[in-house]
């Protein structure tokens, strides 16, 4: 995983990227001029805490014109101090900053802000999206409005954690705020990111810790030190934190640094178990500070949401289509088939260097239109066609719709066999099942779907033929048609253990003639969640639900069968007339999440016969 951070990095000292971990679409430069003006200052919010913001506006403002604002909230730096060789890319037209330069040449102000406790911004960080953080840039709205540039409309957009930032302003009600472009983000940060399934996301909890700890205390050598690149080549470009203009000898970023409380994120992680644990020494839990908890808010807001996902970046695309079905906010949807924050086009398969559509600049155009709809004076009069649009993989086709999943798809039921067979028809057998050791060298590699979003690096699964020798697997027949799989696959197990907890990974793959194994999605279940819930969610989910709650636990009984049912993440694929459908089965994956148990080894009986047929449905339609 450091080769992707790294990548990032040097590409950042090559004047290739903008950011570690910011907005993608803004980091592509689109100018070829100088045109806008910047300014970095502190604002004071009601507890006397000063929160750091840079303003773009367009250099060539006529004298009294006003601007509709884009707001981007981060944790992750605003901006940045150069050294020289940054500054001299920058005054030679290879601009580090091309954010505010894109968004004033498309008429906008841009207004980027260091959210409470991280950047140049004093206060103390205590979880994501707090309570306060969110408040805060309520506030940061007020100054925007009261400018004498403003409009008096205000759009917030951003990818990852902005995304989140984004969407939560929405939940404010404040009347300046009009649109909101989440992107990329984590609409239930438990269940999509941190904890799926219940399985605890060890791998992206502990390097997150470690990054944001670097950047919090303003460390460019500690990051270039991750990233295994030598410090003083990275200070060359970047020195650190951007001050504010008024703070010329650092002082100011000086005290706000030193007055930071570390939190050990990772110890709070590992101790998180169910929905309803607390986040370490606060009042709130994880879905608490995710947008899903707001809805009562944010459909009172009414504001437009354009939603940017992709099928392989970690489970975002489960809340970008649960919030499509749960919220009544005009709603558009972009599922596609990028790495985190749109940079590379991932589809396992075309070829690596396949170019990212739609290309960067179209992204962000197709941005600017969306707010400019709701923004600008001139905005037009009509709604944007509202559903979801999304790509296939392994087809390379653009579709839409309105409903999800898609008209025409039914659930097909494929039972696991004999000899490791995958068949439409159910087992007639009474005593059918196969016994499986777990394996604790099983692995989907480093720059998986939930890889990408902390270097921002390409999603490559290797093929999986090799490491499919060391899962159980149910393989279909050569298939007769092309077959399109579009929605949220289920999977029912019906499995005796000889431990009390476990955890099942279960992957889609596609089988070539030639032998190869593609990854195509993946689904996870800790045994101790494995009770299907009749209670009403709190947002609608795919396939069967659970509420991972302390009191729904349910230790496994060694031994005697229990059921697991389980959604695999939404997908959307074509599998090609001859290749043949693979269901694979494993009890951990090294690369990322953690081990259950602790200790022992489970040996995992999985039933397929008529009274336990265990199964996968798939949503399906046959091409002709």
């Amino acid at each position: 995983m450091k080769t992707g951070r790294k990548r990032i990095i040097v590409w950042l000292a090559l004047a290739l990227a903008v950011a570690l971990l910011a907005c993608g679409i803004a980091a592509l430069v689109l100018f070829t001029g100088r045109t806008a003006q910047s300014q970095s200052l502190y604002l004071t919010m009601d507890d006397g805490v000063q929160i750091a913001v840079d303003v773009w506006l367009p250099a060539d403002r006529a004298p009294g014109a006003k601007l509709p604002a884009i707001l981007r909230a981060t944790r992750y730096w605003r901006s940045y101090e150069l050294g020289p060789i940054g500054r001299l890319l920058a005054l030679s037209g290879n601009e580090l900053l091309a954010e505010g330069e894109n968004w004033a040449g498309a008429g906008y102000a841009l207004v980027v802000v260091d959210v409470r406790g991280s950047g140049a911004s004093f206060g103390q960080w205590s979880i994501v999206w707090s309570e306060q953080e969110i408040a805060d840039l309520g506030q940061v709205v007020d100054w925007i409005v009261a400018q004498p540039w403003s409009n008096g409309r205000v759009g917030a957009y951003g990818v990852s954690y902005d995304g989140n930032t984004a969407e939560m302003l929405a939940a404010l009600n404040h009347p300046a705020v009009r649109a909101v472009a989440p992107q990329y983000d984590d609409f239930d940060v438990q269940s999509h990111l941190v904890l799926p399934g219940g399985v605890y996301n060890r791998w992206f909890v502990a390097e997150w810790d470690e990054f944001t700890r670097r950047l919090d205390a303003n460390d460019a050598c500690g990051i270039a030190a991750i990233a295994e690149v030598e410090c003083k080549q990275f200070l060359y470009v970047v020195k650190g934190i951007k001050p504010v203009d008024a703070d010329a000898d650092g002082s100011q970023l000086a005290a706000a640094v030193a007055s930071r409380k570390p939190i050990d994120l990772a110890q709070i992680g590992q101790s998180i178990e169910y929905r309803d644990d607390r986040w370490g020494t606060t009042d709130w839990t994880l879905g608490d500070v995710s947008p899903y908890r707001s809805r009562a808010a944010i459909e009172a807001s009414g504001v437009p949401i354009y939603v940017w996902v992709s099928w392989l970046d970690s489970a975002s695309v489960e809340g970008a289509i649960s919030r499509y079905l749960t919220f009544g906010n005009p709603q558009k949807v972009i599922i596609g088939p990028w790495a985190h924050g749109g940079g590379s086009h991932v589809d396992p398969f075309l070829p690596a260097d396949t170019p990212t559509d739609p290309s960067k600049q179209e992204q962000f155009q197709m941005l600017v239109a969306f707010f400019d709809a709701y923004l600008k004076e001139d905005g037009i009069a009509t709604q944007p066609e509202f559903g979801v649009t999304y790509y296939t993989l392994g087809e390379g086709a653009w579709k839409s719709t309105q409903t999800w999943p898609p008209a025409g798809f039914e659930p097909q039921r494929w039972y696991f066999g004999p000899q490791g067979s995958l068949a439409l028809e159910p087992p007639a057998v009474e005593t059918g099942a196969d016994e499986y050791r777990v394996d604790w060298t099983a692995t989907t590699g480093a720059s998986t779907r939930w890889h990408t979003g902390l270097a921002m690096a390409d999603v490559v699964y290797p093929d999986r033929a090799a490491e499919d020798k060391k899962l159980l697997t149910y393989t279909s027949p050569p298939l007769e048609n092309d077959v399109e799989i579009t929605g949220s696959p289920v999977v029912t197990l019906y499995v005796a253990s000889t431990e009390r907890d476990g955890a099942f990974h279960v992957y889609l793959e596609d089988v070539a003639p030639d032998g190869r194994v593609t990854y195509i999605t993946e689904g996870m279940l800790r045994a101790i969640h494995r009770t299907v819930s009749d209670r009403e969610p709190p947002y609608q989910v795919l396939g069967a639900y659970h509420s991972f709650e302390r009191a729904d636990a349910a230790p496994l009984v060694p031994g005697e069968v229990a059921e697991m049912r389980f959604n695999l993440f939404a997908t959307s694929v074509l599998i090609k007339q001859g290749h043949r459908i693979r269901i694979a089965v494993s009890g951990y994956d090294g690369s990322i999440f953690e081990r259950y148990p602790v200790h022992g080894t489970p040996v995992l009986t999985v039933k397929r016969n008529s009274a336990h047929p265990s199964h996968v449905e798939l949503p399906i339609l046959v091409r002709d």
